[in-house]
């Protein structure tokens, strides 16, 4: 889980990245540049799993289409978090943790609780990525290449807030049953939304969900689309990475990336299942575009 200390050819550094399971990264990033995901944990029907441990991406998904429940998501054990840092900060490395938006969960509150209990304030530094999947993603890996070149814990941070200021979450939510269920939406807007076909398109400025607009049917998903891809054309070059996260419409959204390599063939565009956090509110057939504006 903690990688190896050295990849050949890649130069050893003491600077670690952490990071936590509803991060959206490829095994190879994670290999590449030696990142340590902390996973949540989840319980479908009363029965507890470890992400990406002991249950899938794809099994989760389809375990929330049968669960009775609405599934629970929780961050990771103060306990877990406790031993991963001190097993990180052990040959005195410095550490730095880069987690889901504190809006979303505990996740970064658990981290920092660890730290203390271990007693390395000095070796670790934690930061609200303010987002999650993709766009936490990519904070991740520019920090993890900022260690392997060898730039110092102040420099990662300064380029990750940077990176900050120019990331976009762009989500479309077409089922609002978890939504409802969850409490994200109020018991009464929520049912006359279901029964008017309504879905709506979420953003996540300053690192809070919001509802951005309301629409009926697919016109208004396709309309979504339209609108991004607008976005996407108009700052394309100065956009070179594109993520696109979905929880059970992979075909689809293949198609979308097909068009974003259309507008620019050098953009690199990730298409991958989401997390069952985000999953877990957003619910079946929703899916979200996230990109850094450099």
């Amino acid at each position: 889980m903690y990688g190896r200390n050295r990849i050949e050819g890649i130069k050893l550094t003491k600077i670690k990245i952490m990071t936590d399971s509803s991060v959206q990264l490829t095994p190879e990033e994670i290999d590449r540049y030696q990142i340590t995901i902390v996973p949540l944990t989840i319980s479908i029907d009363g029965k507890t799993y470890i992400d990406g441990e002991d249950i899938s991406r794809s099994d989760f998904v389809k375990k929330m289409k049968e669960s009775v429940e609405l599934p629970k998501t929780s961050q990771p054990s103060i306990g877990r978090f406790v031993d991963v840092i001190k097993n990180l900060t052990a040959d005195g490395s410095k550490v730095i943790g880069i987690f889901l938006a504190k809006s979303l969960s505990g996740t970064i509150d658990a981290a920092r609780q660890a730290v203390e209990i271990a007693g390395v304030g000095d070796q670790v530094t934690l930061i609200d990525s303010e987002l999650t999947d993709r766009a936490e993603g990519l904070q991740v890996l520019a920090a993890a290449k900022d260690a392997q070149a060898g730039k110092t814990v102040e420099e990662i941070i300064a380029h990750v807030e940077q990176l900050k200021k120019g990331q976009e979450l762009r989500m479309m939510v077409v089922d609002l049953k978890n939504l409802i269920k969850g409490g994200r939406l109020g018991a009464l807007t929520g049912k006359v939304a279901t029964l008017l076909n309504i879905r709506v398109e979420l953003h996540m400025p300053d690192g809070q969900l919001g509802v951005f607009k309301k629409g009926r049917g697919k016109k208004f998903s396709k309309a979504f689309d339209e609108q991004v891809l607008k976005e996407i054309e108009e700052k394309k070059d100065r956009i070179t990475d594109v993520g696109i996260s979905y929880v059970d419409t992979p075909e689809e959204m293949e198609l979308l990336a097909d068009r974003i390599h259309e507008i620019n063939p050098s953009i690199n565009v990730l298409v991958r299942q989401t997390s069952p956090i985000v999953a877990t509110h957003a619910g079946t057939g929703a899916y979200a575009i996230l990109y850094i504006v450099k």
